[in-house]
């Protein structure tokens, strides 16, 4: 079995590189964190890996987020914090997984790479 892990990221807010890379960092580990560890495990075996996509808005983030949690992903939505380009509370990205990637596909499948 193959698994996975992806991060939606808000194509609007335009980030930076770098806010970009902590916003994505941020949403892995959350998601990670909340995840069932034996599926974590084999997916550190098989390397752990991670895709980046993009959505385009906060509307469009929920929608996957709640396509998601409807098909019993765990997900982590982050919120910034506020400290440099965004106003506090700014919704920035979604980790969903990781999970089987056959299961991933059936929510995130159809997007495009950051």
């Amino acid at each position: 079995m193959e698994y996975k892990q992806v991060i939606l990221v808000r194509e609007d807010l335009k980030l930076p590189k770098g806010k970009l890379g902590a916003q994505v960092a941020h949403a892995s580990v959350d998601a990670t964190l909340k995840s069932d560890k034996k599926i974590v495990d084999a997916w550190k075996k098989e390397g752990a890996k991670k895709v980046v996509l993009k959505v385009k808005d906060e509307k469009e983030l929920f929608r996957y987020k709640q396509m998601a949690e409807d098909i019993g992903l765990k997900t982590a939505l982050i919120k910034d914090a506020g400290h440099t380009v965004l106003e506090p509370g700014t919704i920035t990205c979604l980790g969903i997984g990781p999970d089987l990637e056959e299961k991933i596909d059936k929510v995130s499948g159809k997007l495009n790479m950051m």
